[in-house]
């Protein structure tokens, strides 16, 4: 049994998830373009430095959650998902994952975006177990209360969310013959460094020259 880990953001996907969210919400004038995109400049600067606070992001990212019903959000997703998502799901990504599914790999998106956002795009990919970042919500009427809760699945928290999940299904790094981890960006190096096949994705200059220097192996999906 092997265990395949994907992130999702500029790896499965030609894009990423939460700015196209966003931009789904600019256009349907649920919150401010201006505002929007300058906070996004700004978080995608730390991102790619290195820098990000997980926490302040994941809290401005949710905000708009928690001002509509579930139900309306539900159905925007799927608005979200046709015009946004399914474009950005190459064919390449669709034959990586289904060529381990075909092998029984036991196959999970590994994300730091917010599972609302994610979780019906995995299950689009036909990955049945998603890690993301996780949306405080009331339990009794779905409602998001625009807050972020738990371990944030970023960096090195993405290793911790992993064991948890692992934990849970009475499972272990040592319960599988291989371990694979596709990701695109350096920020994902902890994880990367904890399997025993880590695989870039299409990937920034500094996961480019990591991935070179130990040999490990470099892949497009576009």
């Amino acid at each position: 049994m092997n265990l395949a880990l994907f992130d999702l953001d500029n790896t499965l996907l030609a894009g990423d998830s939460d700015f196209e969210w966003a931009q789904f919400l600019i256009s349907r004038g649920v919150v401010d373009r201006e505002l929007q995109e300058a906070k996004n400049r700004q978080f995608y600067e730390q991102y790619k430095a290195g820098t990000l606070d997980i926490q302040a992001f994941l809290a401005f990212q949710l905000q708009p959650l928690a001002r509509h019903p579930r139900a309306e959000l539900d159905a925007w997703h799927a608005e979200y998902m046709e015009r946004h998502i399914r474009p950005i799901m190459t064919a390449k990504a669709k034959a990586l994952v289904a060529e381990h599914l075909a092998a029984g790999d036991v196959c999970v998106v590994v994300t730091a975006t917010n599972s609302f956002v994610t979780g019906p795009i995995a299950r689009e990919f036909g990955i049945p177990h998603l890690i993301g970042a996780i949306p405080a919500v009331d339990v009794g009427n779905g409602a998001f209360s625009g807050a972020p809760t738990g371990v944030p699945s970023f960096q090195g928290g993405k290793i911790v969310r992993v064991e948890q999940w692992l934990e849970a299904q009475g499972l272990w790094w040592g319960s599988f013959a291989n371990t694979s981890f596709y990701s695109d960006s350096h920020n994902d190096l902890p994880l990367m460094q904890r399997v025993k096949t880590p695989v870039a994705v299409d990937p920034d200059d500094k996961l480019r020259a990591h991935a070179t220097e130990m040999g490990w192996k470099i892949i497009s999906l576009r």
